[in-house]
């Protein structure tokens, strides 16, 4: 199928308060082109050079999702113009975040990631710095950074009561902190789990290869 057609299914597939975002990393403008002619708004990036490039080349209606590890060195290219960043998973880059925003006279949506998986290669905060953060006046030094959320990553795995077992943990974070920290966004689901991610709490899923096909 056509990636108008992909984008096409997955918007009848998921429910309509969850948002879709094309994660469109090392595709060519002309496939995020594509998407967009069907409508599609919201672009998800891992690279930061890469996304700015995208970002000065089509349209600026365009909401542009940092979804990758961010390198604090690199936050002021993409500070002008980004709308949310997915993976806020040290307080070192709130500070930056907020530093690079408020030098472009902006507010900068950001989403705190949580490590809920058990590989040791994602990323995130623990769960206990996560809460400590939350229950602490930490936030209100950061005037320039607003946290709309939570994202989460579940261990690649086929024991879908592992991934159960760690949606289940980001869900109850997001509920315990929804009303006193004003948290509207739940960010986790992927091309391969996401059906399983909405049915705990996601109202956001980054959906890459079966939207644009395999890198």
């Amino acid at each position: 199928m056509s990636i108008a057609e992909n984008i096409l299914r997955f918007r009848e597939s998921i429910p309509p308060h969850v948002t879709l975002v094309a994660v469109s990393k090392t595709k060519p403008v002309a496939d995020l082109m594509e998407a967009y002619e069907t409508g599609q708004r919201i672009f998800g990036e891992n690279k930061i050079q890469e996304m700015t490039e995208k970002w000065e080349e089509m349209p600026k209606d365009i909401q542009w999702h940092m979804i990758g590890h961010v390198q604090t060195n690199k936050v002021k290219f993409m500070a002008p113009f980004v709308s949310l960043v997915h993976a806020v998973d040290r307080i070192k880059l709130l500070k930056e975040i907020n530093k690079q925003a408020l030098a472009n006279d902006r507010v900068i949506d950001v989403l705190i990631q949580v490590k809920i998986a058990r590989e040791d290669s994602k990323f995130g905060m623990a769960v206990d710095d996560v809460i400590s953060l939350f229950q602490s006046k930490e936030l209100d030094n950061y005037p320039n950074v607003n946290v709309v959320g939570l994202m989460g990553m579940a261990t690649f795995t086929d024991d879908q009561r592992q991934v159960q077992a760690e949606f289940e943990l980001l869900e109850g974070l997001f509920l315990r902190f929804r009303e006193s920290a004003n948290l509207t966004i739940l960010s986790s689901g992927m091309s391969g789990d996401y059906k399983l991610a909405i049915d705990n709490g996601s109202t956001m899923i980054r959906v890459g290869s079966s939207i644009f096909g395999a890198r």
